[in-house]
């Protein structure tokens, strides 16, 4: 089948050709209604404007586009994504260009319309691109628009050599922390994880239970969303549920559901590190000022912001790949992890 034309699209629409080049393009000249209806139409034919007759039409926009599949709430309370976000700003600005921030909750059509009402309607000069998921649609989709854009943070064997972006080594850092537990004595852990529908948590999961294995340590898995509530619930149901030798160690996702498992181990009398030892996959001031202070991987997320936009910016510019990979985080041990032999737990031990 043919792909549409601007006319056929008008013919449809019983509209101007006109009219449909100005809603399609953002411009001034037609009804929110009318701009409505030609998007619609496009969308349900999976009609694009070409790619490059668009460059050769467009003039920077000089914005940069990002779009956040998460609860804002959450967005507005995690430490790593604002200093992401500082990062991005900083490079951008010394270009003089801004950034255009959409959050969309956990509905995929809002994200992708965001992406075709951005090209559509010229309104980002490209975008990046966070959270890669399986059998991710984004990149395709974004090709086929014609929108340039640079993935962050994805495993290195999952990022195509067509495309820029950074990689981390998680199964490194799941190391890391592994084997800072084991040589405190801790040999039951438990692996408080963010959503493994993202690749990089998937990776994160591997490497604690393969690092875990290495050393015959026993590794409970628990997959959680990244907010407070959900590391306070984790920690009531991984003391609950029965075991010979209950966990004397939690890994957290992030910094946010390490201060939720601090809370829980207070409301059932259990003290960190003497019973259950906390480490953080993120460290923030959050888990500077948390009493007690708690062990965490710093990760530089300015840098790794700032590299991600550097990247974005060169493809802007002219077209260049590359690849960036991130360097190892280094673990800040504070009082969390203190004991150097970790405290065998009895049944008592357990939540009611």
């Amino acid at each position: 089948m043919a792909k549409e034309t601007i006319a056929g699209l008008a013919k449809r629409l019983g509209i101007s050709k006109a009219s449909v080049s100005y809603a399609l393009n953002g411009q001034p000249g037609v009804s929110e209604l009318t701009r409505r209806r030609v998007l619609d139409l496009a969308e349900e034919l999976e009609w694009y404007p070409s790619s490059s007759a668009r460059a050769l039409s467009r003039a920077r926009a000089g914005v940069v586009g990002m779009v956040v599949s998460a609860d804002p709430v959450l967005i507005g309370t995690e430490p790593y994504y604002m200093g992401l976000l500082t990062g991005i700003e900083t490079a951008l600005a010394e270009r003089d260009m801004a950034l255009m921030l959409r959050m969309v909750g956990k509905d995929p059509a809002q994200e992708r319309r965001t992406y075709e009402r951005w090209a559509g309607e010229r309104k980002v000069d490209g975008v990046l691109v966070f959270d890669h998921l399986h059998d991710d649609p984004r990149p395709a989709l974004l090709d086929r628009l014609g929108l340039p854009f640079v993935l962050h943070g994805a495993p290195a064997s999952d990022l195509p050599a067509t495309f820029s972006g950074t990689t981390t080594d998680h199964a490194v850092d799941a190391a890391t922390i592994v084997d800072h537990l084991h040589a405190g004595g801790h040999r039951r852990i438990a692996h408080v994880s963010g959503p493994r529908t993202f690749l990089h948590e998937e990776e994160r999961v591997r490497g604690v239970r393969e690092r875990g294995a290495g050393y015959g340590m026993h590794v409970t898995q628990y997959e959680a969303n990244y907010a407070l509530e959900a590391g306070h619930r984790a920690v009531l149901s991984l003391l609950r549920a029965p075991a010979d030798h209950p966990i004397t160690a939690v890994v957290f996702g992030n910094d946010l559901m390490s201060m939720g498992g601090l809370l829980a181990l207070r409301e059932v009398g259990l003290r960190c590190p003497e019973d259950v030892a906390i480490v953080s996959w993120d460290d923030s001031l959050h888990c500077q000022l948390a009493s007690p202070t708690v062990t965490a991987l710093s990760r530089n997320p300015g840098m790794q912001g700032r590299v991600a936009a550097e990247l974005l910016l060169a493809v802007l510019d002219s077209g260049t790949i590359h690849t960036r990979s991130m360097p190892a985080s280094e673990l800040v041990a504070r009082a969390s992890t203190a004991l150097g032999r970790a405290h065998h737990a009895t049944d008592g031990r357990r939540a009611d």
